[in-house]
């Protein structure tokens, strides 16, 4: 029995909750993945994984051989890639969730920029709207909207994500314009269920106030290009993401409607399971991404949600967080 195999797939199965599916992350067939976990158990002497129908978990024993097992792995693996990068290769598989917003809009172009820069990276870039468990679905990182819980975390702060109000010029020729509250209260809109609330308010700032508006959505979606695409056809106004619509606002083909008032914005994080196992690929591709995603225009670096700039809360976290890098930039582990 090759142990290391044995190892990898009983993680991988662990990790994934499916045989199917850690034969599909491992490139080898089902059969083999199910031999594997066989002789590991046979090896050990003890029940490892419990099976059902719908779903594989780890019994106690097997619990105990995952804990031991997942970090051992990941430091052989980034010992391995620490030799490939040390002779100036950075290679291998790169597993990224975001926002399918950012993603599609922003996030993938930088991938290509990379793997153009690191042609022998392959990466498996998933975008969706929803909370992913990164190291029992084994992603490398994950752009996240508000800051993580739940999980033992590696965090750094990319900025705010910017909202604001806007429609064509369309639908406020038809329509008329929308100079206040009031008036956005009669508008239609199209919006997201991150954005309105249940009793179907959006939450503006400016001016010095804030204000809880009541507004009548006529299309909810978790789509941003069909909130764009509603927009435009003037259909509906509604709040957007500025980075979604740059090109638009540039354009005139959408404008902003009570510009004095934004919603609430949310704020970005990057995370990451562990400083500690991060591999080479992982740590090159952070490097690169981070200050390109900064610079987007819509992503605010220099003040938090409470006002308060980049450079105090940085000195907040240096106090109780974890420094793990040399660019200054603050990590944090949350639990």
């Amino acid at each position: 029995m090759d142990l290391a195999l044995a190892l990898r797939a009983f993680v991988r199965t662990v990790e994934r909750g499916s045989v199917t599916a850690a034969a599909r992350d491992l490139a080898v067939s089902q059969p083999a993945v199910t031999k594997h976990l066989r002789n590991l158990e046979r090896h050990v002497g003890a029940r490892l994984l419990e099976r059902s129908s719908r779903v594989v978990r780890p019994t106690a024993h097997g619990r105990t051989l995952y804990e031991a097992s997942h970090s051992a792995l990941a430091t052989i693996d980034a010992a391995l890639e620490g030799v490939r990068r040390d002779m100036g290769a950075v290679e291998g598989p790169l597993r990224v969730h975001a926002p399918s917003c950012l993603g599609a809009k922003h996030l993938h172009r930088i991938v290509m920029a990379f793997q153009a820069e690191y042609p022998a990276v392959a990466v498996d870039l998933v975008l969706e709207n929803r909370n992913v468990d990164l190291v029992y679905e084994s992603f490398d990182l994950a752009i996240k909207y508000g800051r993580p819980d739940g999980q033992e975390l590696i965090i750094r702060r990319l900025g705010l994500i910017r909202r604001f109000l806007v429609a064509s010029p369309d639908y406020l020729s038809r329509n008329g314009p929308i100079n206040s509250f009031e008036q956005l209260s009669a508008a239609k809109i199209v919006t997201t269920h991150m954005v309105i609330s249940a009793r179907d308010t959006l939450a503006l700032q400016g001016k010095g106030e804030t204000a809880d508006v009541a507004v009548r959505p006529i299309l909810r979606t978790d789509n941003a290009q069909v909130i764009v695409d509603t927009l435009l056809s003037g259909q509906a106004a509604g709040p957007i993401q500025h980075l979604l619509v740059i090109k638009e606002l540039a354009e005139g083909r959408l404008v902003r409607i009570l510009p004095d008032y934004e919603i609430r914005p949310t704020e970005a994080f990057l995370a990451y399971p562990s400083v500690r196992f991060m591999r080479p690929v992982v740590r090159a591709f952070t490097d690169f991404m981070i200050p390109l995603l900064r610079s987007v225009e819509g992503i605010d670096v220099s003040y938090n949600r409470d006002g308060s700039s980049q450079a105090q809360d940085d000195d907040r976290n240096q106090a109780g967080g974890e420094e793990a890098r040399e660019s200054g930039d603050t990590v944090r582990r949350v639990a």
